[in-house]
């Protein structure tokens, strides 16, 4: 069932009431941002939601295919749809742009281009790579820039405001809009965690590292499962997957457990052999993941040098077939 769409408890002011006091040359008729969305993808559409939630009105978005169109007469069915410089147009306040990392810097050029951002305005981008370098065409217009990245995964539904609540955002911002950011936050129901400039491809490749590549690897897991006769193997591995997330993230690498941490050389050996008859596509991945296993085992004390030696020479016999 989806989550309802409905406003957040305002403070005692309101649910903006410190947008004026903390920001120099805020619009002193409104104590809301007026928004534009550019992008009705996943993030678009659900953080224009949020914000409709929070009380900011949402005036107009972007997006014409027909995912996006389905996306937004779900989450925000009552703002009209308008080409992209229209939507910054409308933005008065503030404009949130929420497309794919690599089409970012093209979609602020042609803004900046076409005179549609103004001084003063609030350009925010979503994306977890970029920090405020790549919204220099709008700082040259005279706005403010932002990075503003929700640390969650999204479907685009509804059911993805519930997941807000509590999130980090990976923000990045000049220190006179640190008030703003920190109260837009607040406002999605988040928590900033200020990342400088040049730490965002770091911060954005550690989230797409455990994030993305754990969906790679639990559908690896499921495969092979499946390879193995078993009908439900998402019975199987839910709870093991669940248990073994929640100790990673309260004991570090004392969470680990299994054949690499014990150095069991014979066991991987097996595995590898198998994996090659039946899957070998999934065989580099498996070496990649038991070699980085077995470092930090070794390294947190959980497997001795000595122990490790036969599983290493095993990882890197398997290693040089793979290459050959």
């Amino acid at each position: 069932m989806s989550a309802p769409l409905r406003p957040r408890p305002a403070g005692p002011s309101g649910p903006a009431a410190s947008w004026d006091s903390a920001v120099p040359g805020a619009r002193a008729t409104s104590r809301l941002l007026t928004v534009g969305v550019v992008g009705a993808g996943r993030v678009g559409a659900v953080l224009g939601a949020a914000l409709a939630a929070a009380g900011h009105p949402v005036v107009a978005v972007s997006g014409s295919s027909g995912a996006s169109r389905a996306r937004l007469a779900l989450l925000l069915p009552e703002v009209p749809r308008r080409p992209v410089a229209a939507v910054a147009h409308a933005a008065a306040d503030l404009l949130l742009i929420a497309v794919p990392d690599d089409r970012l810097a093209g979609v602020v050029a042609d803004l900046a281009q076409r005179g549609a951002l103004r001084p003063g305005q609030i350009v925010a981008h979503t994306s977890g790579a970029h920090g405020l370098a790549v919204l220099g065409p709008a700082v040259a217009a005279g706005a403010r820039p932002l990075a503003l990245h929700p640390a969650m995964t999204f479907t685009g539904t509804p059911d993805d405001l519930a997941r807000l609540d509590g999130i980090s955002y990976g923000v990045t911002a000049p220190a006179e809009l640190r008030p703003l950011a920190a109260r837009l936050v607040a406002d999605l129901g988040g928590v900033p965690e200020w990342v400088a400039e040049s730490d965002r491809p770091l911060y954005h490749a550690a989230l797409a590292h455990g994030a993305n590549h754990l969906v790679t690897l639990v559908n690896e897991a499921t495969d092979r499962l499946r390879d193995a006769g078993v009908s439900r193997p998402e019975k199987v591995l839910a709870p093991l997957l669940r248990a073994a997330l929640e100790n990673a993230l309260r004991l570090g690498d004392d969470a680990l457990t299994g054949p690499v941490s014990r150095g069991d050389a014979g066991t991987v050996r097996r595995h590898l052999a198998r994996l090659a008859a039946t899957a070998p596509e999934s065989v580099p991945a498996y070496l990649a993941l038991a070699r980085r296993t077995a470092d930090r085992a070794i390294a947190a004390g959980r497997l001795r040098p000595v122990d490790a030696q036969s599983l290493l020479g095993v990882l890197a016999d398997s290693g040089r077939e793979v290459a050959a």
